[in-house]
């Protein structure tokens, strides 16, 4: 079983979410279910069909974090000294070589991954790009939109 990436932060994010969906979530469902079963017939009963359903989803989404977590290689960004190289966790201030404009990534893993708050996985293009660079460097990203160069300005390791 291979190990996959995942920063401190976002390992803390799925604690949460599992905790909220073990204690909250959960018991509000099974509350569901017992008040649907003491209306009567269960075959009609649209109420309990419904908290039944949301049960599966809710335990289903339990497995999966479980299993995330436990197929988890957990990397503390703030303790990761790669002396400026790009590597997984890092953030990274690029300029587009095209038109000057400054963006900000830090290269998380595929779960954490959003690019609208700047987190980009560590799968992507982009990111496959930039892994092993240093500042100063040039690299070029083969995108389905398009090829891409940009300038690495700034490593960051937080």
């Amino acid at each position: 079983m291979s190990r996959v990436p995942l920063t401190q932060r976002g390992a803390d994010k799925l604690r949460e979410e599992l905790k909220e969906l073990k204690t909250v979530s959960r018991p509000r469902v099974i509350e569901a279910i017992s008040e649907a079963r003491a209306h009567g017939d269960l075959k009609e009963n649209a109420e309990y069909h419904a908290a039944k359903e949301q049960q599966g989803f809710i335990e289903g989404r339990i497995s999966e974090i479980e299993s995330k977590l436990s197929q988890a290689e957990i990397i503390d960004v703030t303790r990761v000294n790669a002396d400026g190289r790009v590597v997984f966790g890092a953030t990274v201030l690029l300029s587009d070589e095209s038109d000057g404009k400054e963006i900000r990534y830090q290269i998380v893993g595929d779960d954490e991954a959003d690019s609208n708050a700047g987190l980009i996985s560590i799968s992507s293009p982009v990111a496959r790009a930039l892994i092993g660079k240093s500042e100063g460097d040039v690299v070029e990203v083969r995108a389905p939109g398009g090829a891409r160069s940009y300038e690495i300005l700034e490593v960051h390791y937080v």
